[in-house]
């Protein structure tokens, strides 16, 4: 018999276990629009100044051209992790034009033009031209507005000899690398099972600007002149107005096994889709447009809020590497911007999610059944649009439940695993992290998307000004705080060595793109 939660829970509480918690590792990916002082979408590239796109560890793009992306260090330590991610603000801001980071997950004012948003330029090698051209599929699959959604991706990983401790604990024969993937499997279920309590206690994007959907349907209300929101609504980003979209409605993606996740992904990546079909590969200039015509041109195409990942190499598929060298690390993909905090997200949060995780890792995980997955869909869908509509009932086994209830009750176990985190760090942040979360659901109006409402009322209803006004604010902090003479010589060292890396790359290309896409589409796992 598989230990039971609490078993687990008082085998970590030993105080020769205690400490290995503290290898917990972390990382921030923090996406941001460039736009012009006034608000509007930047049309101008990405600054050179902050170095290769391609090839920076820590500045890179997303999607679009304008939209900026900064990377932190892998660190077991959430202060280190804070401090990094405040340092490359800084220095963006010492870089920038009088250009401004947009500081919601919903885009600036965008351009009447669906042309006129720049799509993400790596350079003219193969791997940075793979990029691109990625990205020129998304813009003709799902429209370039969507390429313009912001967010927080966190990554967390628990330490191998953490993860050793369990596998002694649970007799558990097999290689470290499987018993580790299966048990990063068992997070991610437990993930979707309770993704809807992220979405309540985080989600910041009620409302949007009434240009990211201008010409497209939608079930908004009108909120002002030229805003559009849902009066419940707690993250407009995760809904179907958003990363989900209904080409991959019907995409069945297994994570009962990582087996079962990797079939179902090559599955999706090898599946005609029709109307990718009729576009092809190449426009009517004979310009390539898109890597295939599949549901999916690679794995990263699939919308979820969470992915097992692992490092790839260069130009190695990201499943093809799972399915070589197993789960490394998980990659949150829900959290929001959070438009009332300079960097986006809080260390507070950081910490909740980390308890968050932790519960999910530990607690009991049965295979989610066709239904199952149906409902943890469905929560979530729920949640995103109308998370604090008071009284609001999910499902739980096919039964109704009260999210409030629900959330209250998940809070009384997610609490165990803080004070694990409390006690192997020697500190009480992760309690207070907790109880903060717990006035949340108590108080539904202390929630981010309900603060955000609030805070667009004092701006006369209006999204743009209430964001705007959020970004120039963020700015004047960063650019009240220089970095010192050493540090951002360091910085723009790292920048040019960026660019000498991404010149080298070009130099070194021996084939031509067309065989070099067919080589990258034939991998395998």
């Amino acid at each position: 018999m598989s230990p039971t939660f609490s078993n687990t829970l008082e085998l970590l509480a030993q105080p020769i276990y205690r400490e290995r918690l503290n290898g917990c590792q972390h990382g921030i990916e923090k996406e941001s629009l460039r736009t012009t002082p006034t608000g509007g979408l930047a049309s101008t590239p990405h600054p050179l100044a902050l170095g290769s796109a391609l090839t920076h560890p820590t500045i890179t793009t997303d999607y679009s051209e304008a939209l900026i992306e900064l990377i932190t260090p892998v660190s077991t330590s959430l202060d280190t992790l804070f401090e990094h991610l405040d340092v490359t603000h800084r220095f963006v801001y010492s870089q920038l034009d009088n250009e401004l980071l947009w500081t919601e997950s919903m885009p600036c004012k965008l351009p009447a033009v669906d042309a006129d948003i720049p799509i993400a330029w790596y350079g003219t090698s193969n791997i940075g031209m793979l990029k691109h051209v990625y990205r020129r599929g998304l813009a003709i699959r799902y429209g370039k507005a969507m390429q313009c959604i912001a967010g927080i991706h966190y990554n967390f990983s628990l330490p191998p000899q953490l993860w050793a401790v369990l596998q002694e604990q649970a007799g558990d024969a097999r290689s470290a690398q499987d018993y580790q993937s299966e048990r990063y499997m068992d997070l991610i279920r437990n993930f979707r099972r309770y993704a809807w309590l992220l979405m309540y206690l985080f989600g910041a994007s009620p409302a949007v600007c009434a240009t990211f959907l201008q010409g497209r349907d939608h079930k908004l209300l009108p909120l002002g002149e030229k805003s559009l929101y849902l009066p419940y609504a707690t993250s407009l980003r995760m809904s179907d107005l958003g990363y989900n979209n209904n080409a991959q409605s019907g995409l069945n993606v297994c994570y009962n096994s990582l087996d079962s996740y990797i079939i179902s992904m090559q599955e999706a990546i090898s599946l005609p889709y029709a109307r990718y079909d009729q576009l092809g590969t190449h426009d009517a200039q004979g310009q390539w447009q898109q890597l295939n015509t599949n549901l999916l041109q690679i794995e990263n195409e699939f919308y979820s809020p969470i992915r097992p990942k692992r490092v790839t190499r260069s130009g190695e598929k990201p499943v093809y590497a799972l399915a070589s060298r197993g789960v490394e690390y998980i990659e949150v993909r829900c959290m929001d911007i959070d438009p009332f905090v300079p960097l986006g997200i809080e260390p507070t949060s950081a910490r909740f999610l980390d308890s968050f995780l932790l519960y999910c890792a530990l607690q009991d995980s049965p295979a989610l059944t066709e239904e199952a997955c149906t409902e943890t869909g469905d929560n979530f869908a729920l949640a995103v649009k109308r998370g604090r509509e008071p009284g609001l009932q999910l499902a739980d086994g096919g039964q109704p439940r009260e999210l409030k209830e629900w959330g209250l009750a998940l809070l009384e176990d997610i609490a165990k695993c803080a004070s694990l985190l409390d006690n192997s760090h020697q500190t009480s942040d992760y309690s207070a992290s907790l109880a903060l979360q717990r006035t949340k659901l108590e108080d539904a109006a202390l929630t981010p998307s309900a603060r955000v409402l609030e805070a667009l009322a004092e701006h006369g209803n209006s999204f743009f000004r209430f964001a705007l006004a959020q970004s120039q604010a963020h700015a004047r902090d960063f650019i009240s705080r220089p970095l010192d003479a050493e540090t951002l010589r360091a910085c723009k060292a790292q920048a040019d060595s960026s660019l000498a890396e991404q010149a080298a790359i070009e130099a070194a290309d021996e084939v031509d793109f067309d065989s070099f896409v067919e080589a990258y589409l034939s991998q395998r796992a």
